[in-house]
């Protein structure tokens, strides 16, 4: 049973402990953190990885007057932990309980939220400036793991540290991992002082020097060469040349050590970095063995670190599957990820096209130029990025691949509601950021086998192309064998009333809102109503022809989407039937106009309405108009 971290409710009482005792608390926090996560899931491996590092930083600085600004902040549990949130722990990812992400809401001790990566340097130096211009005193310090430093961002950040603030501080996190292993000139740059032999023998060539010659001359003269060195062969160079001080590397677990320097740090008037080297997964064994597989992943044993078996597949692994049949047929087709090749299931396609396999980090907007330029050149780039960081490469997708008509197939895994991860994640504005731009299809496909289809139909298509699909499992639905061409635009009508009639209700389904479609029909008509249900599979081009028909005999047309409203499927029908002249009643279900909280997906489309229970209720008085209708006609 811990002990000392049951006596934390805020940093004040972590400055109350000596040395010794932090390393105590060191190790209770890993174990809190594993029996912990192994009941929620979560990002296991980054947290057991920054245990001394924010210890440290706890020790130092004095939150919230000083602020913490984490990277992608996935690597905050820990400060959760010492910020008065640990008898909350145990809710973590949960619904109703804490975020697995920094979230300004949650608590003062969050100064910066966040959720994806790059964004700790700008926001740091925008509070740093901030705190020069108003004449503040406190620290700024942003906590940034080496993969970060392959976004762009961080690097724009960079350019305008030493110009524009004097006083900052820079933790680069050296894990070496991020969610997959670090790719990169950027990433092999940072571990050339940790593996160079040159360097790790400087500073014993340096005092062979003094014991040969002596003297506090040649001492300063050997120390100055063995810098010398260091800064032309090691990281320290980059940030040099950007006009911060470098200290570092230093091993991040040491706490001793840690402390001294960030007591150091704090005294320095200029922007620094200091350079930690830590253990991803350090304190459980399955953790350092399986750092891929620790980055993030759901319930596990707490003991063997083992999880269940998925059983079925996932829309990722579907995808993932079908781009390599594609591969193996077309040698034009190529794979690119943007450092999430476990998370878009793309190591399954490296083993059998390595040549044809592209991770270029956390840099989406490279990542669509890349493909763009490829796609220059004969090739079929299949980009396959989260929905929610494709919102980062909105313009490149516009002025570099739709401007110029690119077959470029952006699949957008996690297409709607992510759970657990929560508003950062969420996948619930790609139809309406995407749908406005000109020459792109965008696919929405109701199974895996459809999945499978629109793949083959993008990889036909002569421009670019956009297939959403959701996190996790699907219907179930088994992928035949090769898949089939569809015809762009052209919707699927899944039932209609019987010998032809025409239909009371039309229900648009889109995606994987399709079975609560199906369910909502089946309510309709035990209620009296007859109903069709529309596959509509393309969320643009929107077929017309099927929103004339169902629009011109229904009395009312419902759609669901798992998608905000604004600007989602619902209003792309509405605008089909203005611009067709066509005056019928629309329920539009789908997200509402918010940032949706974390948790599971079934409880969170209970309580915002996307259900059938939910589409019904929302429809019923326009339900009531047309029995009145059809009364008046019998009287």
């Amino acid at each position: 049973m811990s002990k000392i971290l049951e006596s934390i409710n805020s940093p004040s009482d972590v400055k109350k402990l000596t040395v010794a005792q932090l390393s105590e608390l060191a190790e209770e926090i890993r174990e809190r953190l594993i029996v912990g996560v192994s009941k929620t899931g979560g990002h296991i491996g980054p947290n057991l990885g920054v245990v001394e590092l924010t210890l440290a930083m706890h020790y130092v600085f004095d939150t919230p007057k000083d602020s913490f600004v984490f990277d992608v902040s996935h690597q905050a549990y820990v400060h959760k932990l010492l910020t008065g949130r640990e008898k909350l722990f145990d809710t973590i990812r949960q619904p109703g309980g804490l975020n697995g992400f920094m979230l300004r809401t949650e608590s003062k001790h969050d100064s910066y939220g966040a959720g994806h990566a790059g964004t700790a340097l700008s926001a740091a130096l925008g509070m740093a400036v901030a705190r020069d211009m108003s004449g503040g005193s406190e620290h700024i310090v942003a906590l940034a793991g080496d993969a970060a430093f392959t976004n762009g961002i961080s690097f724009e950040a960079l350019n305008n540290i030493a110009a524009q603030t004097r006083r900052m501080i820079i933790v680069l996190n050296d894990n070496a991992w991020s969610i997959d292993k670090n790719v990169g000139a950027i990433a092999e740059y940072f571990h050339k002082i940790v593996t160079n032999p040159t360097i790790s023998s400087l500073h014993g060539r340096a005092a062979e020097l003094v014991e040969r010659f002596g003297g506090k001359t040649v001492a300063h003269i050997a120390r100055k060469a063995e810098e010398a060195a260091k800064g032309l062969i090691g990281p320290g160079m980059l940030f040099e040349e950007f006009g911060l001080s470098y200290f570092g590397p230093i091993d991040g677990h040491n706490l001793p050590l840690l402390i001294e320097t960030f007591k150091f740090l704090k005294t320095q008037n200029k922007p620094v970095v200091l350079h930690a080297i830590t253990q991803k997964g350090r304190g459980f064994q399955p953790a350092l063995e399986k750092q891929k597989k620790f980055h993030g992943l759901g319930p596990f044993d707490a003991e063997t670190g083992e999880t269940k078996s998925a059983g079925q597949k996932t829309y990722s692994e579907i995808f993932a599957e079908t781009l390599t049949k594609l591969a193996d047929g077309n040698e034009k087709v190529v794979a690119i990820t943007a450092a999430m090749p476990n998370g878009t299931a793309l190591d399954l396609f490296r083993p059998k096209h390595p040549k044809r396999y592209f991770d270029v980090g956390i840099a989406e907007e490279h990542a669509v130029i890349f493909a763009a330029g490829m796609a220059t050149k004969g090739y079929k780039p299949f980009c396959a990025i989260y929905s929610t960081f494709l919102q980062r490469a909105f313009d490149p997708i516009v002025h570099d691949v739709c401007l110029q008509n690119l077959p470029v197939v952006f699949c957008m895994d996690r297409g709607g509601l992510s759970g657990d991860d929560g508003p950062t994640h969420h996948g619930l504005f790609d139809i309406s950021y995407l749908r406005s731009v000109p020459n792109l299809v965008h696919m929405v496909p109701k199974d895996e086998d459809e999945l499978a289809d629109m793949m083959y139909t993008a990889m036909l298509h002569e421009g670019p192309s956009a297939i959403r699909y959701p996190r996790g499992t699907g219907p179930g639905v088994a992928v035949k064998e090769k898949p089939v061409a569809l015809e762009i635009g052209k919707a699927e009508v899944i039932s209609r009333p019987n010998h032809g009639n025409c239909a009371d209700v039309a229900i648009f389904g889109l995606g994987a809102m399709l079975p609560e479609a199906v369910r909502l029909a089946e309510m309709l008509r035990l209620e009296g109503f007859s109903a069709a249900v529309i596959n509509p599979r393309f969320a643009k081009p929107v077929d017309k022809a099927c929103v004339a028909e169902f629009g011109g005999q229904c009395g009312l047309l419902i759609t669901l989407e798992d998608h905000v409203l604004a600007g989602g499927f619902g209003s792309a029908v509405m605008e089909t039937l203005n611009a067709l002249d066509v005056r019928v009643p629309v329920v539009r279900v789908g997200w509402p106009d918010q940032f949706i909280e974390h948790g599971k997906v079934d409880a969170l489309r209970a309580k915002y309405g996307l259900t059938a229970e939910a589409a019904l209720e929302k429809a019923r008085p326009h339900l009531a108009r047309m029995m009145e209708q059809v009364l008046a006609k019998h009287l």
